[in-house]
């Protein structure tokens, strides 16, 4: 598909969707929005896509943040629009059967943030900087902030970034757990790669099957989570990829995963 604001590639079981407004610090207009989950979905819809990677264009930034010109003549309507589309593209993201990783590659700021949030895990350049500054601009993270960043870090801390705006470092967004990996600018990509391609080595079906145990689980307990889990496990013994990586292993040798 053609695009304006973003790009997307395939290369080998990798899927790159790639945030393309450089020149305004790849900001998320409502274009840009509508565009991403396009792209999540032409990627989701390619077989041959096991793992995809979100980041942005240039050296600065992974997302800034919302389009703030965007944002000036909004009333009330337009804001409602407007968050019910970044809540569409989050949970796209985040509901993609397909693990989906951020490099974040500069700064990621208010929906860089939760756009990185929606993410199933984070490796960031050591130049990365994240925060959630709405409220420096009279408004609140409204596309997942307030629920992601408290399931992850917890309730106070949660509220500490959110009601100061403060920026935070990568290095510190490792320690509080919201960033899985802190690597050098340059090597950022090829750490992607090395962690993605590991992924996309498994069994496909098996990860999907987890990722959707998992997000449920965070929504109905424990002992929900615990039902769902036992109620999902046994469907992964109907697949080809199941009987094929048990007879690898007793084989010694590697499975050939087909996703079916």
């Amino acid at each position: 598909m053609s695009y304006t604001n973003i790009l997307t590639e395939v290369r080998g079981a990798v899927g790159f969707l790639t945030i393309n407004r450089p020149t305004q610090l790849n900001a998320l207009n409502p274009e840009t929005l509508q565009e991403i989950v396009q792209g999540m979905r032409e990627l989701e819809g390619n077989a041959s896509v096991r793992v995809v990677v979100v980041t942005g264009a240039g050296d600065k930034a992974f997302v800034a943040g919302a389009d703030i010109k965007a944002m000036q003549a909004m009333g009330f309507a337009e804001a409602d629009a407007f968050g019910r589309l970044g809540h569409e593209c989050m949970s796209t993201i985040e509901e993609c059967p397909r693990p989906v990783i951020a490099a974040v590659n500069g700064f990621a700021l208010g929906g860089g943030t939760e756009l990185a949030l929606a993410c199933d895990f984070i490796y960031a350049a050591d130049s990365a900087v994240f925060s959630l500054p709405e409220v420096t601009l009279g408004i609140f993270p409204g596309w997942g902030g307030t629920q992601r960043l408290t399931r992850i870090v917890g309730k106070a801390k949660a509220n500490e970034l959110i009601f100061t705006g403060r920026k935070i470092s990568a290095e510190e967004a490792l320690q509080l757990g919201f960033v899985n990996a802190v690597v050098a600018r340059a090597e950022l990509q090829s750490a992607v790669e090395v962690v993605a391609n590991a992924i996309a080595a498994n069994a496909p079906l098996a990860i999907s099957y987890a990722k959707r145990v998992i997000l449920r689980g965070l929504d109905v307990g424990l002992h929900g989570g615990l039902a769902f889990e036992r109620s999902t496990f046994p469907a992964c013994f109907g697949t080809h990829d199941c009987k094929e990586g048990i007879a690898a292993f007793l084989e010694r040798r590697p499975a050939k995963f087909q996703g079916r």
